[in-house]
């Protein structure tokens, strides 16, 4: 049976990863590969990342909490310099699937982001990419952040739907495993055009471009 409704990801899904932007900002400092991510990992429902996300610190607070983290894992970082490795490149072929998931049942994304983030003047690409979603869930607006269970039944309830008729497309499995446990089909972004085939397939209708 197809799904009834569609929920996604924002960076990582829509945007290419920050991870390779982050890899890359290893190798130029002389950090361990992964460090960043790893830093993120450590204590995950409290540390400074999950914290800046729910809207618990400003953006100076948190930039002093996550350089101590990383001194505390043995190296030093810029918390800013890092931050703006955020803004990952569209990924052409994942916004046409949104706007035709969009034209046709309720769609809606689901993202961890932080205040200054989404305050920020929005780039128009990325305006206009918003504009297509029904329901748009910031995690620094509602106060959750995923894995939290609850962030997923909130964005069902604005969306109008239930667990089990939604999709959820996200690039870390980590964020999956709660919406599986919630009843949704789940879908790991990691190649594009095989999310998209697997999307297809839960939809029932086509989704990339021809």
């Amino acid at each position: 049976m197809s799904v009834k409704a569609v929920l996604w990801d924002f960076g990582g899904v829509i945007l290419e990863s920050p991870f390779d932007a982050f890899a890359r900002y290893e190798r130029e400092h002389g950090l361990p590969a992964d460090f960043l991510r790893g830093l993120n990992t450590r204590n995950p429902d409290a540390n400074a990342w999950a914290r800046l996300e729910r809207n618990e610190v400003s953006m100076a607070e948190f930039c002093a909490l996550f350089e101590a983290e990383a001194q505390a894992a043995g190296h030093v970082i810029d918390a800013s310099e890092v931050m703006s490795l955020l803004s990952g490149a569209v990924r052409p072929e994942m916004v046409e699937a949104v706007r035709r998931c969009s034209a046709r049942i309720p769609t809606g994304m689901i993202t961890n982001n932080f205040v200054g983030f989404a305050d920020a003047p929005v780039r128009d690409d990325l305006a206009e990419i918003l504009e297509l979603f029904h329901v748009v869930i910031e995690s620094s607006r509602v106060g959750l952040r995923k894995p939290d269970p609850r962030i997923y039944e909130l964005a069902c309830e604005e969306l109008g739907v239930t667990p089990p008729d939604t999709a959820f497309l996200d690039d870390l499995g980590i964020n999956l495993k709660p919406a599986r446990a919630l009843g949704m089909t789940t879908i790991k972004v990691a190649d594009p055009s095989t999310a998209l085939r697997e999307l297809e397939a839960a939809v029932g209708f086509p989704v990339a471009a021809t």
